[in-house]
């Protein structure tokens, strides 16, 4: 089976995703039906044992020797919630596949499962030193972006000293990655500072990353900033619910809306 065409009277359901995952045929529909599993959240257990074997997939191959599978599968995984996933996402962070292997950090890092952060740290050996290009290759040696998002989410306070370093390292994304994790362990205002600074660079990419890391912080100060960066008015609205999620969710459910709760509502509303 594979997905429908768009004016297709069929319309693509869990029923047929599973099988689409669970047939080797055509890698394409599997691709495609572990992204849809993941993108509506389907939380069936079958589904769920699906995309832990299409993790481990061998038929699936780029040119360059990636497993398209096994990224599209680990992405899902990390949305459904299921911890069962747990040890399977570690096992991938060995995975030769640099870009399975940031799949599953980011997964690891949604799950919210402290089970993850040694091997997690075992990705940051060699410190930001060893955080180098690959040769012939886009990327660096390891995805130290996303495993240092993960680590700042697990609140793995063992990494901070790790975590210091890559604050100077030449990519600025990953500067901006470590002063988000660095926040969200520490608390302290000068790495959700860095952020706000991050916001006043040239480059739009930048500056859109910076958006996301600082709304990942729920550093409240950073609010009127992200309102007034020069960035798309949906990326600012998403930043600033995130940073109103995440300051919120510090503090009890029980307790009044603050002032500055408030003003985070007010500057969302007028974006809108």
């Amino acid at each position: 089976m594979t997905e429908p065409p768009l004016d297709s009277p069929v319309t693509y359901s869990v029923e047929l995703a599973l099988a689409n995952l669970q047939q080797t045929e055509d890698s394409s529909a599997r691709y495609y039906a572990a992204w849809w599993i993941g993108r509506f959240r389907v939380t069936d257990a079958t589904a769920v044992s699906a995309l832990l074997i299409a993790l481990k997939d061998e038929t699936d191959r780029s040119p360059d020797g990636g497993y398209p599978l096994r990224r599209n599968a680990a992405k899902a995984l990390g949305k459904l919630g299921d911890l069962t996933a747990v040890p399977t996402l570690i096992q991938s962070l060995n995975c030769e596949d640099y870009y399975v292997r940031e799949s599953a950090a980011q997964a690891l890092g949604q799950l919210q499962d402290q089970r993850a952060i040694p091997a997690l740290l075992d990705l940051l050996e060699g410190g930001a030193d060893a955080a180098q290009p690959m040769d012939n290759k886009p990327h660096l040696t390891q995805p130290y972006e996303a495993v240092i998002e993960a680590l700042g989410s697990l609140q793995a306070t063992a990494a901070i000293s790790m975590l210091i370093p890559f604050l100077e390292h030449f990519s600025p994304k990953i500067t901006y990655a470590a002063a988000r994790a660095l926040y969200q362990l520490t608390q302290d205002a000068q790495y959700g500072d860095r952020l706000i600074q991050a916001l006043q660079g040239k480059d739009l990419q930048l500056r859109r990353s910076a958006l996301m890391d600082l709304g990942a912080t729920g550093y409240l100060p950073g609010a009127k900033a992200i309102a007034t960066t020069f960035a798309e008015n949906s990326l600012k609205l998403i930043a600033l619910r995130d940073l109103w999620v995440t300051h919120h969710q510090r503090h009890p459910r029980d307790e009044p809306l603050a002032d500055d709760c408030i003003a985070v509502m007010s500057l969302m509303d007028e974006l809108l």
